[in-house]
């Protein structure tokens, strides 16, 4: 019979484990659900093309043209600033996409994105190469307008939002929005683990979040039961994971690892439980709405195909 071969330092066993084969509880995918972030070849690009105004703004210092270099080094500036507000404007556009209810972005980083480039190209061009100000300004429209152009604009409309009771929508987008950032601090300090194990078992309880995340939008109203769970334990387990991240970097101590590990294991479980018990409510309240349905045409004297 085929045995699955496991050891003291497989990413899948639990430490101190050795005689276990396979973990009791596999992990779920923590990509599931999850976008694939799209790359933008384009976008990183365009960190690489100010940068011969570097060497010119040099060779502007070198022959005595203050205001040349000033004009190059500046437009360097900008334009070095505006493909790193375009890549958070890419990341704020997706994590946008992947929502079912979400609000615009707060900052348009995209089109600030766009009038940093054409800020840039003018000033290059009437500083830097001595070009007239409205031929410049002319430059700086006609590269702004090819940013937006290539890249877009941010996403300015609310999304979903309408499809259900505004002030639930509105509610329940603001808690999923904090909740996704309480995450990603949980993530980043799983990070320093150095312990592939103990991330796996991080990743499994974020992918069981987000899975509440989605059950949340698909219907608001249930916020007001999975707020405790978006809320009070998703910030203790931070805290937790912090402080554990912490003490484990100094000292591994196993001690303190089981414990760690039992309680990432008891949230899954109960993130799980509550995601489950928000679905049987949710066909609870349809087969309500089928039954009100079906008496209503009997007593018109309609029948339901």
């Amino acid at each position: 019979m085929a045995k699955r071969y496991g050891g003291k330092f497989s990413p899948d066993m639990q430490q101190g484990d050795e005689t276990s084969t396979v973990r009791a509880t596999p992990p779920k995918n923590p990509f599931r659900n999850r976008r694939v972030a799209r790359p933008n070849l384009r976008a990183a690009l365009l960190f690489f093309v100010p940068l011969p105004l570097l060497f010119s703004g040099i060779g502007e210092l070198r022959s005595g043209d203050a205001m040349g270099m000033i004009g190059e080094l500046g437009a360097l500036g900008l334009l070095l600033l505006s493909p790193w507000l375009l890549r958070e404007g890419l990341k704020a556009e997706d994590a946008y996409n992947e929502r079912k209810i979400a609000r615009p972005p707060a900052i348009p980083r995209k089109a600030f994105a766009a009038v940093l480039t054409g800020a840039g190209v003018a000033l290059a061009s009437w500083l830097g190469w001595g070009q007239p100000m409205i031929t410049s300004v002319l430059f700086g429209v006609i590269a702004a307008a090819a940013h937006v152009a290539s890249f877009g604009l941010d996403p300015m409309k609310k999304k979903g939002i309408t499809d259900y009771n505004a002030f639930d929508a509105e509610r329940a987008a603001k808690a999923i929005e904090k909740a996704e950032a309480t995450l990603a601090e949980i993530q980043a300090a799983a990070g320093r683990f150095g312990d592939r194990a103990l991330e796996s078992r991080v990743d499994s309880l974020s992918a069981s979040v987000r899975e509440m995340f989605r059950q949340v939008e698909e219907d608001p109203r249930d916020l007001t039961r999975a707020r405790k769970f978006l809320g009070v334990y998703l910030n203790g387990a931070r805290d937790a994971t912090v402080k554990f991240a912490d003490l484990y970097t100094r000292d591994r101590n196993s001690a303190a690892r089981e414990d760690y590990l039992a309680l990432i294991n008891d949230l899954e479980t109960e993130f799980d439980a509550q995601r489950e018990t928000l679905l049987l409510d949710d066909r609870s309240d349809l087969d309500i709405e089928i039954e009100v349905l079906r008496e209503r045409l009997q007593q018109e004297g309609l029948r339901a195909r």
